[in-house]
């Protein structure tokens, strides 16, 4: 029970991870494999897990060891290391947080039976609200908000899951044909999938960051034990998670020939439906708030963390030798993205499907890259040996950095020839 205590009172950047995670790959995606696909989906759902836990856990690592950011082990491993971390920034960050704002939107649309409202308007309406909760609340108000957040959703999709499985199985429609997978539309949505579960691979330095502000937060130090034991808690929730999002979808859509819509207000329609057909009307108020709060504090999280990123880049490309107002470009950052972004959503509308294919292409593409910067921040002289990774764990990274990178080759071929 004690354990149990030590560990609930610890919880902060694995929760945010969870929180952050249980987003669009798990809601978006794990839903749609299920619906389309079946219960194979679930083998690339924990291959991409297993494959890219180490590439997380080094920001936990580095940071817990070091009291840095992985962000600050790239520029001590070169420059050119930090430069090609910014740019991946930059291109990421004109695309996730736009997917995400349009997903909640459309949640937002859907609870409150906003059908005329357009995605844009209240994309705009989010923007505006979050930003002013991060400046104002910052990572305290962060931490205490998700673990509400995480317990309703964690209750809701439990009792869901149950209930699917006791229901039983949809019944097919007549001379059902399960669609391909491995022709170029399933290995293209193959892709996506991986690409975004459980998270975009540059989310580590997220995560590393956000034990920085724990810490000041705290002023206590966890050892590096009790510090990977909080995060691998919330990495665990975010695989459970995934996988009783793909049951739902198959036991409810697979075989039905039922599309998962592109569009952000109709998927979001589905996706309350699929709760309430399996129990029942009355949980409607109840599922739609904790979907919407579920995609809400997954933009906030993000948010949070693509601010602190480019502030942290920032300074140490541009102002590292000079006085520097942290709080001050926290907020300008916070404030820039939400203009930025909101621009993407009104320039690609209600259309999330096609917001959702550039940001997880764009991750599985560099999520390689990404993997081996961590890996030598974690393997160079910032760690004394008994805090690096063991035998194990290192080859565990290099297979995730040749499996990712091998269908990030394979995909590029498909695009270009």
């Amino acid at each position: 029970m004690s354990k149990i205590k030590t560990l609930l009172k610890n919880l902060g950047p694995g929760l945010l991870f969870a929180s952050m995670a249980i987003g669009t790959s798990h809601l978006v995606l794990s839903t749609k494999a299920g619906a389309q696909y079946g219960w194979i989906m679930v083998i690339p759902i924990i291959l991409a897990n297993i494959l890219k836990y180490p590439f997380f856990e080094f920001g936990i690592r580095y940071t817990n060891v070091t009291d840095k950011s992985l962000i600050e082990g790239y520029l001590n491993r070169g420059k050119g290391y930090l430069w090609l971390y910014a740019l991946i920034t930059l291109i990421t960050t004109f695309t996730i947080l736009a997917a995400l704002y349009v997903v909640t939107s459309g949640l937002f649309i859907n609870l409150f039976d906003l059908a005329n409202v357009p995605v844009s308007t209240v994309a705009l309406g989010l923007f505006a609200f979050i930003s002013t909760l991060l400046i104002i609340g910052r990572y305290k108000f962060l931490e205490t908000s998700l673990k509400f957040v995480i317990s309703i959703l964690f209750v809701a999709l439990i009792v869901t899951t149950a209930l699917v499985i006791f229901n039983g199985k949809i019944a097919s429609v007549e001379n059902f044909q399960p669609p391909g997978i491995f022709n170029e539309v399933g290995i293209l949505f193959l892709i996506g999938l991986v690409g975004w579960m459980p998270t975009a691979v540059e989310a580590s330095s997220w995560v590393s960051l956000w034990s920085i502000e724990k810490l000041k937060l705290t002023k206590r130090k966890l050892s590096l034990q009790e510090a990977l034991q909080e995060f691998n808690s919330g990495y665990l929730m975010t695989a459970l998670f995934a996988v009783f999002f793909l049951i739902i979808g198959w036991m409810t859509l697979y075989g039905t020939n039922t599309e998962i819509s592109g569009n952000a207000t109709v998927f979001a329609d589905q996706l309350v439906s699929l709760f309430t057909t399996n129990i029942g009307p009355w949980a409607y108020i109840f599922i739609a708030v904790s979907a919407f709060a579920t995609m809400f504090s997954t933009c906030m999280t993000a948010h949070d963390a693509v601010a602190r990123v480019s502030v942290d880049i920032v300074e140490l490309l541009f102002l590292k030798d000079k006085k520097f107002h942290r709080k001050r470009y926290f907020t300008v950052g916070v404030i820039a993205l939400a203009i930025v972004n909101f621009i993407v959503v009104w320039a690609f509308g209600a259309n999330m499907g096609q917001l959702v294919a550039l940001a997880t292409f764009v991750s599985f593409v560099l999520a390689p890259v990404v993997g081996y910067m961590n890996l030598k921040n974690v393997m160079s002289d910032d760690l004394p040996k008994a805090f690096r990774p063991k035998k194990g764990l290192q080859v565990l990274t290099y297979a995730g950095i040749v499996f990712l990178s091998l269908f990030a080759i394979y995909y590029c071929w498909m695009v270009l020839f």
